[in-house]
Parts: structure tokens; C-alpha cells; sequence
């Protein structure tokens, strides 16, 4: 269990975007990558930008997605076929860790882009790629929409793999930290459209990796979106850069925290996260020199499959 104080961070992230409006090993399987299908919700359907979704209806319907082939890995389904889960890699194999950030963008906030309100934080990903640091973005689809060119710039960027955050940034639980919450029948078409977001937009891999919003799930989560060839991923290290106003606290959270095989979670949204860049800074150089390597979470989870 992650400690209470850094839980704080997530807390704060869920309670005050939903206040404002935002939001913050068993054998492995053959990999695979969902592919949704013909039927998923495009950004020309009633919830696109321009008509944002409701709370009550974030994702269109659709059918169930086929798989396609990719060399991701990906770890095996649990009991019935729950989506597995991931949260740290091996800590026997190697000082390694992954940086993992999530661009956070719910399906109703395009009135508030259009006001200004920046959601994303390029100087964020000009820092990681001047300290050549892979990482691993987490996207929810209405992001990639409204960062359309940063989308794709990252996605074809193989210092970067983009992972999947949903298309809403709707909660996957009843209670999770005030988001909006999709509803079950909704569940597995909001993961797929965030896929169709990122393939309109230019992302050419996105990977078999699904975060839920607000790292809220249970076992009916886990069950909605089995079959779709995901792995989820949670982490060890919660930065506590959501809201944060002291970048040496943030870059000190997350240096007590990391361990060998550690997955932090940051976030790339100048709004909500204004002081991740300066903590990355500090931090990289510090992990580099204890020895650590910098890797995406597709290298830590073929890690557990190797050693399973």
C-alpha cells in the first residue's frame, strides 16, 4: 500500500480538478495492441470538441475490439480474464525506474482551452528530451485532440511511448477523489475511442497500456475492459507534483521514493502540475548519479515477463 502522505498528491489532483472542472505476475501472454473498432466514437461524433461529452455520456458506443499484433508486452489476463495489473518492475534486476507522465484532459473542458487554460506543458517534454530521459506519456484521448501536433510529436518520438488514459478522464469507480464516473456499460468503449483519438491524430503505436483516471479501479473495472489486450498500469512513486508550488519538495518526494524497478507518476499539465519541469531537473541528474537508468514501463513490464 502507497503511504498516506503520498496519496496526498493524487487526493488533491482528483478533488480539486473535479471542483474546477479538470482532473488531474502471472505467465505473460502473447503481446498484443487493442485496435477499436469501426463502430467507436470519432471526433466528429456528438462528443467531440466542439460538443463536449456529458458526465453522464463521455464515450460512444461501440463494438468489441479486435486485436492486432505488437511487440509490446504485455502481461497475462488474471482469474476470468481481469485485465492485469502492473505497478513495479523486478527490484533484483537492475537500478532502473520510469518516469511516467499523464496528460490530463477531461472530455468537457474545451470552452476552458479555448480560454487560455493550458493543458499541456511542452517545456515539460523539451526537458526529458534534453536529458534524453525515455518516458512513458499517458494520454487521455481528449488531450491528443486538443494537442493534436504535440500528440503526434511525442508519439513519433522514440524516446516516448504514448500509453492509453482514457478518452474522458471520467472515473472508473464510484468514488474516485470527485471525478465524473463512466459508467460500466461505457467502460470499454472510453478506452477505445482515447485509441481512435490517438490514430486520427498521427500517433502511429500507442501502446497496450491503460491507466485509469484517478488510479481508481475494482474488480468490475478490471472486468469491463478485459479482452482488449491491455495491461493496466499503476505506480509506486506518487511525485506530488499536482498543484504543487515547490519543485525541490516535488524532486525530494520522489527521490526518497524511488526504488529498483520503480514506475513514478507525474503529470504533464501546466495548469495542474506547474513546477514538473524543474523538478525533473533536479531529479534526473540526482537518480543518474545513485546509479539508476531511465527506462518506459514497456521495458520494466517485458522485465517481469522474463523473469516469470
Amino acid at each position: 500500500m502507497i503511504p498516506v502522505r503520498r496519496l496526498a498528491a493524487v487526493c488533491a489532483l482528483g478533488a480539486a480538478l473535479a471542483a474546477c472542472g479538470t482532473s488531474p505476475a502471472p505467465r505473460a501472454a502473447r503481446p498484443s495492441a487493442p485496435a477499436p473498432s469501426s463502430a467507436s466514437a470519432s471526433p466528429s461524433d456528438p462528443a467531440s470538441p466542439s460538443d463536449p461529452a456529458s458526465p453522464s455520456d463521455p464515450a460512444s458506443p461501440s463494438d468489441p475490439a479486435s486485436a492486432e499484433p505488437s511487440r509490446a508486452p504485455t502481461l497475462a489476463p488474471g482469474p476470468a480474464g481481469l485485465t492485469p495489473v502492473f505497478k513495479n518492475g523486478p527490484r533484483t534486476l537492475g537500478k532502473t525506474v520510469a518516469l511516467t507522465f499523464d496528460a490530463d484532459m477531461t472530455a468537457d473542458q474545451g470552452p476552458r482551452a479555448a480560454g487560455g487554460e493550458h493543458f499541456d506543458n511542452p517545456g515539460l517534454i523539451s526537458a526529458l528530451r534534453g536529458l534524453k530521459v525515455p518516458s512513458t506519456v499517458f494520454m487521455t484521448g481528449r488531450w491528443a485532440e486538443e494537442y493534436p501536433a504535440e500528440a503526434r510529436s511525442i508519439g513519433r518520438d522514440p524516446l516516448f511511448e504514448v500509453a492509453n488514459h482514457s478518452y474522458s478522464h471520467y472515473a472508473f469507480t464510484d468514488d474516485c477523489y470527485g471525478l465524473p464516473t463512466v459508467s460500466e456499460d461505457r467502460m470499454r468503449a472510453d478506452v477505445e475511442r482515447a485509441y481512435t483519438a490517438f490514430r486520427t491524430v498521427g500517433v502511429p503505436d500507442a501502446m497496450p497500456y491503460f491507466r485509469f483516471p484517478g488510479g481508481c479501479y475494482d474488480q468490475r473495472a478490471l472486468r469491463a475492459v478485459g479482452g482488449l489486450g491491455v495491461t493496466a498500469v499503476q505506480w509506486d512513486v506518487v511525485s506530488g507534483d499536482a498543484f504543487a508550488t515547490d519543485a525541490d519538495a516535488v524532486a525530494r518526494e520522489v527521490l526518497d521514493g524511488v526504488r529498483p524497478g520503480s514506475v513514478v507518476v507525474m503529470h504533464c499539465t501546466r495548469s495542474a502540475a506547474p513546477v514538473t519541469e524543474r523538478a525533473v531537473r533536479a531529479i534526473v541528474p540526482e537518480l543518474r548519479r545513485r546509479g539508476y537508468r531511465f527506462v518506459k514501463v514497456s521495458e520494466l513490464i517485458g522485465a517481469v515477463r522474463a523473469s516469470s
